[in-house]
């Protein structure tokens, strides 16, 4: 697949502070890419690195095989030159304008003759399903509304690429998990190239056709959303993308356990090319636990701790118990309150290791 946007060593730092590190990284065309992480990690920086709207203090951009950026051969293309749509966290609407003029409004600054900016624009307000709002202004409009006109401002000029900023964070929460949907489907349907930045791994995970995860400035991981969830490669990407336990220790002598720093043998898995006594961390997912009846036998390879319950949250469809172990204080996912002599099994096959 064609690369349409390739970072090379971009590196910010504002004084003596680095925000963003090295980051290298490529997008392919029609691909929807998420840049995940923390609140300070430099996702929003790097978005607007990527938009023109800030200058990297290293590193080399391109679009495609054109040159967007280069600080060793001094090219710099303006934002308003690298055709780019940007929605805001804000989403920036024009109060004193309409919808339509809103839309338009991208047009009329690339001087398109009025007629064809009132064409375009309400052609684009029909393809997104908002024609019937033309004649509003952005106090008259719904969260959800505004964000869809400010996706339709950015996509009326048809941009080489998409640049997403938090754009569901101002929704409340069912209507977030509909916006998913529906952004993943003007996605495919426009044929976009999309970079998307959120702190929520939901969205990340349901949107993308890739995710980065950033921490402190720099990658972490890149991969699918399959195989940041399913692969961590540090303890932060799994207690991040997931909510995982965390479980600190060493390889064991045969190979196949992590001795904890209790001095607990824990059975897990992706140890084999691993030598005794490295430094490693066992991640276990909440859901991935089992609650085991009162005098009930575990089924399967895997480690079995006794469980003293702390908190019981009732969530509808589960709950979530936050309990005390010999390897300290997991949280459990479960179809039933438990008793309060539970005990629950690790079963191996979850028990991942990752770096710590």
């Amino acid at each position: 697949m064609d690369i349409a946007v390739g970072l090379s060593g971009i590196s910010k730092s504002f004084g003596s502070l680095t925000v963003l590190s090295d980051v290298t990284l490529t997008v392919s065309e029609r691909s929807f890419t998420s840049l995940l992480g923390p609140s300070g990690c430099g996702k929003t920086t790097l978005l607007n690195i990527i938009g023109g709207l800030d200058r990297p203090t290293a590193g080399e951009i391109r679009f495609g095989s054109d040159p967007i950026y280069s600080d060793r051969r001094g090219i710099n293309v303006p934002t308003e030159r690298r055709n780019i749509g940007y929605v805001f966290q804000s989403y920036a609407l024009w109060p004193h304008m309409t919808v339509l003029q809103n839309v338009g409004y991208a047009l009329k600054i690339r001087r398109a003759p009025a007629a064809e900016r009132q064409q375009r624009s309400r052609e684009m307000l029909e393809k997104l399903e908002l024609g019937a709002l033309a004649d509003r202004y952005p106090f008259q409009l719904s969260g959800g509304q505004q964000q869809r006109v400010a996706i339709a401002r950015s996509l009326v000029y048809r941009p080489r690429l998409l640049l997403l900023d938090e754009p569901l964070s101002n929704l409340d929460a069912q209507l977030r998990e509909r916006a998913r949907a529906w952004l993943r489907s003007v996605h495919e349907s426009f044929g976009l190239t999309t970079i998307l930045v959120t702190h929520d791994q939901s969205e990340a995970l349901s949107m993308s056709d890739q995710v980065v995860l950033l921490s402190r400035g720099a990658v972490e991981q890149v991969g699918t959303a399959a195989e940041v969830y399913e692969r961590p490669r540090t303890a932060h990407v799994a207690e991040f993308v997931g909510g995982a336990n965390l479980i600190p220790g060493r390889v064991g002598p045969s190979g196949a356990e992590v001795v904890t720093e209790a001095g607990i043998a824990v059975a897990a898995r992706s140890l084999s090319t691993l030598a005794a006594g490295t430094p490693i961390c066992v991640a276990i997912r909440p859901q991935k636990i089992r609650l085991l009846p009162p005098g009930g036998a575990a089924e399967g390879p895997g480690t079995v701790l006794p469980f003293a319950p702390r908190t019981v949250l009732y969530q509808g469809s589960s709950f979530e118990i936050t309990g005390a172990t010999p390897l300290g204080d997991l949280r459990v996912l479960a179809d039933r309150a438990p008793p309060q002599d539970a005990r629950v099994l690790l079963p191996a096959e979850d028990c991942l290791c990752v770096n710590p």
